[in-house]
């Protein structure tokens, strides 16, 4: 695909490259954006996308990035076809390893392909996330991404969870030919993306649009059901389901036991997010009132998901945030460009720092005691371990305090399920290709592994749907009656 030039040419080239200025995607000015919840990032032209893309140094075989990449997108080819104003072209490169260009090109952040970029090395590399997503909107504005589904085969496949492993699994068996049901516990689906990724960064208009998709192809979306209560695995396959793909995630907030947690004011992260970014038609009941944003907003944790609160805070009218964190910047888990935006819109950071109590008056929180921090040996993730400095406690007015202190998994499947291998940590245990324990039932994603990436899970829930894809080819089709269901009109 990429031409390459004779020897000095081709070195000749790559210094003049390594020279060039990067050219970064437009943002909305902090001072506009931190007052609605449009996206924080207008992206590229066709002008400045060929600009960034021809520094690209088209590294030999193996690419750095694309060996970075976990879906092991051909960065170098597409963009070789961005540099030459083949939007189109590039687009389609993409969308053959991944199903989820629109949103990886979005939410995917440096330390996938973009930090292995050989001009790293130079402190320039290549913007390739927002390039994907460049491309990505310009086949869908230009009317041409066409999606293909082979023959109905006759095999029925369920899919519970429509977060990013659900709906690539879905998509993959979709093109198979399969008849695919999605399960969702939430009123609407898209999972994580819809629920936990505030509109600033991914506009639910991006997810509705991945839905449709999945609906022209055939994929039929039954919300509002919580397998595990409302349905087990067994009714699943009772109901004709040959394979079972689990996309569950982590939803369930780790709780702490800190005195006053439970006061008025005080939010878990996602409950937050969700409340605070989606109308209530769109959130399940007892929790579609937007949640009280007082004037002094605290936020406990220091991954992505206390940046998201943050930012969603100030949206929200709160007139001071600050982010409380019991380590040092140097040990925070979450992405650097992250907090730089968080700090651009207003928000503040006090390190090495911990909550002791919340306290409250008639049932609501009026103010946090902290207690001061020191960092000791590094513990088992190798960060080193906060230990409190006696005497140091001091007490901060607060109106309202939100807890981003990580996820876990929901115990529900897994108390229902015979046969399924559970982990200590309540995550289920799969082979490298998505298979459980229990025969006909696979999963990826965040209910494996933890929480992670959205493009980690894509890539784990692909080598998911291609080993359910050979399962279920080796199972009987359906009845001639089903099979003649299937061959109906795919909707648009």
């Amino acid at each position: 695909m990429i031409p390459h030039l004779p020897g000095d040419e081709l070195v000749i080239e790559r210094k003049i490259r390594t020279r060039l200025l990067p050219v970064l995607p437009a943002e909305r000015p902090p001072e506009i954006r931190r007052l609605d919840f449009e996206e924080v990032r207008i992206g590229y032209d066709e002008t400045t996308a060929r600009l960034e893309a021809a520094r690209c140094l088209h590294c030999p075989d193996p690419a750095p990035c694309i060996q970075a990449c976990p879906l092991h997108n051909d960065i170098p080819t597409a963009l070789w076809l961005i540099e030459h104003g083949d939007f189109l072209r590039a687009a389609q490169v993409f969308r053959q390893t991944s199903f989820l260009s629109e949103i990886c090109g979005r939410v995917c952040p440096p330390q996938t392909c973009r930090n292995s970029c050989t001009l790293s090395a130079y402190g320039k590399p290549i913007q390739i996330t927002p390039l994907e997503a460049f491309v990505a909107d310009y086949q869908r504005r230009a009317g041409a991404l066409i999606l293909h589904r082979a023959p109905p085969t006759g095999r029925r496949a369920a899919v519970v969870g429509s977060g990013p492993a659900g709906l690539t699994v879905a998509e993959f068996l979709a093109r198979q030919g399969h008849a695919v049901t999605v399960f969702e516990a939430m009123p609407k689906p898209g999972g994580l993306l819809r629920y936990g990724i505030p509109s600033f960064k991914l506009p639910k208009a991006i997810v509705d649009q991945k839905i449709a998709d999945l609906k022209q192809l055939g994929v039929r979306f039954i919300t509002g059901v919580r397998i595990g209560k409302d349905l087990t695995l067994d009714d699943l396959f009772a109901q004709g389901y040959q394979a079972i793909f689990l996309g569950i995630g982590t939803w369930r907030p780790v709780e702490p036991d800190w005195e006053g947690a439970e006061l008025e004011g005080v939010y878990p992260a996602l409950e937050f997010l969700m409340r605070a970014n989606l109308p209530p038609e769109d959130l399940p009941p007892g929790q579609q009132e937007p949640p009280r944003v007082g004037r002094r907003v605290a936020v406990i944790g220091g991954g992505d998901t206390a940046m998201d609160c943050a930012r969603t805070a100030l949206r929200r009218g709160a007139q001071e945030v600050v982010v409380y964190y019991r380590r040092s910047e140097a040990e925070m888990p979450g992405n650097r460009e992250e907090r730089k935006k968080a700090r651009e819109e207003g928000v503040r950071f006090e390190f090495l720092v911990a909550p002791v109590r919340f306290i409250g008056e008639e049932s609501r929180l009026v103010a946090i005691e902290f207690i001061r921090m020191t960092l000791g040996e590094p513990d088992a993730s190798g960060r080193r371990r906060p230990v409190p400095i006696p005497g140091s406690n001091f007490t901060v007015p607060v109106d309202t305090a939100v807890l981003a202190l990580g996820f876990r998994p929901d115990p529900t499947v897994a108390q229902t399920t015979s046969g399924l291998q559970i982990s200590r940590s309540g995550l289920i245990v799969t082979d490298e290709a998505g298979r459980t324990s229990r025969p006909g039932v696979f999963a990826a994603g965040d209910g494996v592994t933890g929480p992670d990436l959205v493009v980690t899970a894509s890539a784990a829930a692909m080598r998911a749907a291609r080993a359910m894809h050979e399962y279920l080819m080796a199972q009987p089709p359906a009845t001639e009656r089903e099979v003649s269901l299937l061959a109906e009109p795919v909707p648009a």
